[in-house]
């Protein structure tokens, strides 16, 4: 048999070791995290991190400062002269229309014999009136409520002028359907304008609480932040004391003073601020308000006084008693309600006293309306018209009376509410621009104190 051929040999090797698992890649952030926490366990780190902290807190209280301040300046500059402005120019809106309603209702009772006084009282009132409202028409937001309302005073004014002079075409001629149209310019007033401005005069008063309540708060954050900084530079300076037996560290000790400097600043300028508003808010727009109720209810119990005589009778309540007659007295009310609640709030003798004129004369012409109302009721007309359009004795001298002293207490007030207002905006002057500034100063003095120190480990 042939040989078999020698095999060779299997080698029997041993297989390799598997490779070790890769270990995940750290992300940066842990390594930062790492290399801070071994900084820390040092002196010099533990101080780096300290100024870091000290800058941060400086800065933020100087940055929320100024943010809190900046806003509750504009907001108190706005209450001086955009708010309140305003708020007086609506009034002023609802002043014109109702007493261009007197006026037009005053020429009428004239008849053919209007005065040129009478007839350019009418005219002023109407251009005032539309002067204001576009001035209220461009302060407003658009596509707002007021400048729905100031839109639809702009489409009625044209109509009511309309009315009243063909109203006093009509009266000219001797026919009577003159006073139906001023009737009807009348209901247009009293129901549609009316309301439409003392809706437009409620809205700016409205906005201006609002800016009110924009400027005097409190800045809390800004002081809880200046507190925290105090606080942290005060434990760093005591920090460095007890491990260096040094009293004072010129960086920190400078860092402090800007601080403090900033914490006052804020703390009395805002309270001051604070004050000024409020005594703006007390002892003038408050005075402003109801001196302003007080006008419109003496403008139209005098046009319900005239409109007694215009309709003659014509209208009546469900009781039977003359319709605008029964207005007049309700607006008599209203006007005395409102000049004691002035002289209540008036807080000299200078605010006081036309207030106190004007209760006089309207107690005066109480009495003459009264005598006019006799005689018109005892069928003696032109007795009665003397009474209340006349050059002599008449309720008209009363009203116009009443009107002046009311004018004067407003202008009074105004000037009270300008003073305090303007006091309280002023004392947020340079806070904003003050605070950032000092805040960087303090901040480099943190960290240039911070830097003395570490200096002493190279």
């Amino acid at each position: 048999m042939p040989a078999v051929p020698p095999q060779p040999a299997r080698a029997h090797s041993t297989p390799p070791p598997p490779a070790p698992a890769a270990q995940p890649r750290r992300t940066a952030f842990a390594e930062g995290l790492d290399q801070l926490r071994a900084a820390a366990v040092t002196e010099p780190g533990r101080l780096r991190i300290i100024g870091a902290v000290l800058a941060l807190l400086v800065l933020a209280f100087g940055a929320v400062t100024a943010w809190q301040t900046t806003d509750r300046a504009a907001a108190a500059d706005d209450v001086l002269t955009r708010s309140q402005p305003l708020s007086s120019d609506a009034a002023d809106i609802y002043r014109s229309l109702a007493d261009a309603n007197t006026a037009a209702s005053s020429g009428f009772l004239a008849g053919g014999q209007e005065t040129k006084a009478s007839r350019d009282r009418y005219e002023r009132d109407i251009r005032t009136a539309a002067a204001k409202l576009v001035n209220a028409a461009a302060n407003s937001e658009p596509h707002s409520p007021s400048a729905k309302t100031v839109a639809e005073l702009n489409r009625l004014l044209p109509e009511y002028k309309g009315l009243v002079e063909r109203a006093r075409t009509y009266n000219r001629q001797g026919f009577p359907v003159g006073g139906a149209y001023l009737r009807y310019a009348n209901d247009k007033m009293q129901n549609q304008m009316l309301p439409a401005a003392e809706d437009l005069y409620t809205k700016e008063n409205q906005r201006l609480r609002a800016d009110y309540g924009d400027a005097t708060p409190y800045p809390w954050a800004a002081i809880a932040l200046g507190v925290v900084a105090l606080g942290a530079l005060a434990w760093a300076q005591h920090r460095t004391y007890l491990r260096t037996n040094r009293v004072l560290n010129h960086g920190l000790v400078a860092a402090t003073a800007a601080t403090t400097v900033v914490l006052l600043w804020l703390v009395v300028g805002h309270s001051v601020a604070r004050a000024g508003l409020n005594d703006s808010y007390d002892h003038g727009v408050r005075s402003l308000n109801v001196l302003h109720d007080a006008r419109i209810a003496s403008l139209k119990a005098r046009g319900n006084e005239n409109l007694t005589l215009v309709a003659r009778g014509a209208e009546t309540t469900k009781s039977g008693d003359d319709l605008y007659d029964s207005f007049f007295q309700e607006n008599m009310t209203a006007l005395g309600k409102g000049l004691t609640a002035a002289a209540d709030l008036a807080d000299d003798d200078a605010g006081k006293a036309p207030v106190t004129q004007a209760a006089g004369n309207m107690a005066e012409w109480k009495k003459r309306h009264a005598a006019a109302r006799e005689q018109d009721s005892s069928g003696n007309y032109q007795a009665a018209l003397d009474r209340v359009i006349g050059a002599k004795d008449a309720t008209g001298e009363c009203f116009d009376s009443v009107d002046d002293h009311l004018r004067l207490a407003l202008g009074h007030e105004e000037k009270e509410f300008e003073r305090a207002a303007g006091d309280g905006r002023d004392a947020l002057t340079g806070l904003p621009v003050g605070a950032a500034v000092l805040a960087v100063l303090g901040a480099a003095g943190a960290v240039l104190g911070i830097g003395r120190r570490l200096s002493e480990y190279r």
